[in-house]
């Protein structure tokens, strides 16, 4: 990456002056802003708390009010997070429901290298053992996203090297309120929302129902549903003493449930098929179904013993339980798994077409996997602030964290066969012969971060320490009833210290520049004696705000001395979850974000906001190694990380009126290869580029109604995102879903 050239293009951006960041409405600014702080204060349930304190972090952060969610009416956090600099995303079902998410060339598949929290706690459903994220929370009933990148990020492990992603749930109101909002459009897709809550002084509390559904873009020969229904419940109670107390307490419980259906497979189409029709889905998919359920109990306990002192403690238990029924092998004589029948149609010309189903197969001739697991994760963590001083401002937080979490897998697979173009079963497997272990994490992490302020410099100097025990108790295949005749078992244990240290320093009003260094780490497998992923990460960045020009550059380089993959399913491994070296990789990259109200000066009405964002990661392999993983393969010395796009666009322009809103969207998403490699990308080993235009139109009829239009995919481009699990895989074709609110 030549660094200077990015240099000179970003001051050349920012000095035509053509591009901006949406600015907040009115209403929605101090006032907002106040309440979030105090929200930090309070909860503890967020990372940033608004958008005032992300620009003055001392790392590159970014946070998401709820009014800017509103404004997309976005349900796929897929779309959301593509506005972010500095994140990466490969999709898979076209909805979200599962997505890819890479936070500055972290490895994608299942977003398993980053931290995902929901109101401040993992959300992962086993964070340490078996952390990808087959289970994600629902978009549409947050209230808000925080998104920190870069230095300074050792208060939210146990990764430390992309960043972390904190999604805000329902806040309890501060008075008598609610909402009613409901939607409907093609594909049958409808979303339901209903909101209700209350404050009466020392008690308060809000419950939600979200539901979404669809019945899906794709078309399964034969016929069928090819969509989802997911549905969410939340509520929480909080009890407090009087504001005015000496010492201030709050308690608050919150209780999250949430169960999903969706017909999806890991069946993807081969390349001349996609050409033809890239939203078929093959017969032999046609019993292919996600059934899961989680549960989310939250404790929180805030203490204030004096303005300057503040300690939040959180207990937290959550349980997800999941069966992805999905074909899995095709075997006339000798088993061939979906993805090399799709990646190689000509060599299993037979295979390829009894996917089909258009002719009567023998008996036995399909798999189909009952991926059947349960996941536990729970712990106590609690975080202490103290601040002091006038001159020298002063800042001290310690934060302390003791967790479980386990995976229980329970699989097995029965067989199929194809019988006047139907999909039936002719022999029904024994449960636990697929798989039938438990893998175990426990861990202890503390981390300190003191922050000082003199006059225009702020410096956070931290260490964060993880002591994590992993093991896995395998019962093998023929001991379903797991008496332990053929017990198995390994452990892996790391002792880690990880310090960061962030600066920022602010010339005017309008510049400042900020910077850090910090110690990247993510959770090794539970094979004895595995090393852990490890980094040394460094971040540059300035902000600025000059002539209504706001801004944001940062270049960052991530030095691996050695990166962990993954054995996923999802990626076209076999799915053990085993994590493997790939040894010594380099990722840097540059983000920019600029912004401009181009009506800042001539309408106080009306506005115009323009904004623009662009991201490049650049990645390269230091070491040669070989796997079995279908996305890195056998890996050479200078090879570029797969299912990484090296540049990505996104513009937007809005206009904004006191009784409307309209917003256009468009982003770009550069070529990125499927398989480790070099140079020019052979067709079969890539993802094409992609342009995607949306809208978003809000009337507001008065206070209390809001009629809303939201159009993804606007030109309906055909584009494809992935080749993983298995075959080509499509984006969203034209979408548009109409809404109506009412708030009380």
């Amino acid at each position: 990456m030549n660094k200077f050239l990015f240099w000179n293009i970003a001051v050349l951006l920012v000095s035509q002056a053509c591009v901006s960041q949406q600015k907040e409405r009115v209403k929605d600014s101090v006032t907002t802003k106040i309440e979030m702080l105090k929200e930090v204060i309070v909860s503890g349930s967020v990372i940033l708390g608004s958008e005032f304190e992300a620009r003055n972090r001392t790392g590159s952060a970014q946070f998401i009010s709820e009014k800017e969610l509103q404004r997309f009416g976005y349900t796929d956090i897929n779309r959301t997070l593509k506005r972010i600099p500095g994140v990466n995303i490969y999709e898979e079902d076209g909805f979200g429901l599962r997505p890819n998410i890479s936070l500055r060339g972290t490895s994608p598949e299942r977003s398993a290298k980053i931290n995902l929290m929901e109101d401040g706690v993992l959300i992962a459903p086993a964070p340490y053992s078996a952390p990808a994220a087959y289970y994600f929370p629902t978009l549409g009933r947050m209230q808000a996203l925080e998104i920190l990148k870069g230095s300074s990020q050792i208060q939210y492990g146990p990764n430390t090297t992309g960043g972390a992603i904190n999604m805000i749930s329902a806040r309890i109101p501060s008075q008598f309120g609610g909402k009613v909002a409901i939607s409907a459009g093609n594909f049958n897709s409808r979303n339901t929302q209903v909101v209700l809550g209350n404050n009466y002084g020392n008690f308060g509390f809000v419950s939600e129902y979200y539901n979404y559904n669809s019945d899906g873009f794709k078309n399964l020969d034969g016929g069928g549903n090819t969509g989802f229904d997911k549905s969410d419940y939340l509520a929480k109670f909080r009890i407090n003493t009087d504001k005015e107390d000496k010492i201030y307490q709050s308690l608050q419980f919150k209780i999250q449930f949430s169960e999903e259906k969706a017909n999806e497979t890991y069946l993807g189409l081969t390349d001349s098929d996609f050409r033809k029709n890239p939203y078929r889905r093959y017969r032999a998919s046609s019993e292919d179904v996600m059934d899961t359920e989680h549960r989310q109990y939250q404790l929180t306990h805030f203490l204030e013993l004096f303005p300057k002192l503040s300690i939040s403690t959180t207990g937290y238990l959550n349980k997800f339980k999941r069966n992805w029924y999905k074909l899995d092998d095709v075997t006339l004589g000798e088993r061939v798994g979906i993805n090399e029948v799709l990646s190689d149609p000509g060599t299993y010309d037979m295979e390829y077409g009894a996917l089909l189903g258009n002719d009567d197969t023998a008996a036995d001739v399909f798999g189909i996997k009952a991926n059947n697991r349960e996941y536990s994760s729970k712990g106590i963590q609690s975080i202490a602030r103290f601040r002091w001083g006038s001159d020298w401002l002063q800042s001290l937080e310690f934060g302390v964290r003791y967790h479980t979490d386990e995976e229980d897998r329970f699989q097995w697979i029965d067989r199929y066969a194809i019988s006047n173009n139907e999909l039936i079963p002719t022999t029904v497997g024994i449960k636990g012969t697929n798989a039938n272990r438990i893998s175990k994490a426990k861990a202890f992490a503390a981390y300190t971060m003191y922050k000082l302020n003199i006059g225009r410099f702020t410096l956070t100097p931290g260490l964060r320490y993880e002591n994590i025990t992993m093991g896995r108790l395998d019962y093998g295949s023929n001991d379903s009833a797991r008496s332990g005749t053929e017990l198995s078992e390994r452990s892996n244990r790391v002792d880690v210290w990880i310090p960061g240290m962030g600066a920022n320093y602010t010339f005017t009003n309008y510049l400042s520049v900020f910077g850090g260094i910090h110690k990247g780490f993510s959770p090794p497998g539970n094979i004895d004696g595995q090393d852990v992923e490890k980094s040394i990460n460094y971040e540059l960045g300035t902000r600025f705000n000059r002539m209504g020009i706001r801004g944001e550059v940062v270049l960052y380089y991530n030095d691996y001395q050695n990166l962990l993959g993954s054995d996923l399913a999802a990626s076209g491994g076999t799915g053990s979850l085993d994590q493997f070296n790939a040894g010594a990789v380099r990722v840097s990259g540059a983000e920019l974000l600029l912004s401009y109200n181009l009506l800042e000066k001539t309408s106080k009405k009306l506005g115009l906001p323009l904004s623009f964002t662009y991201t490049l990661t650049d990645t390269e392999f230091l070491s040669s190694f070989e796997s079995d993983n279908d996305i890195f393969g056998a890996v050479t010395a200078g090879d570029e990380i797969p299912y990484i796009s090296k540049h990505q666009i996104n513009l937007n322009l809005g206009m904004e009126h006191e009784k409307f809103t309209l917003d256009l969207g468009a982003r770009y998403t550069d070529a990125f290869r499927t398989l480790a490699g070099t140079g020019t990308i052979s067709p079969n080993l890539k993802v094409e580029s992609n342009f995607v235009i949306d809208i978003s139109a809000r009337y507001f009829y008065n206070e209390y109604f809001a009629f809303s239009m939201n159009i993804i995919n606007l030109l309906d481009e055909v584009y494809a995102v992935s080749r993983v699990p298995a075959g080509l895989r499509p984006g969203h074709p034209f979408g548009i879903i109409f809404s109506i609110a009412h708030e009380f």
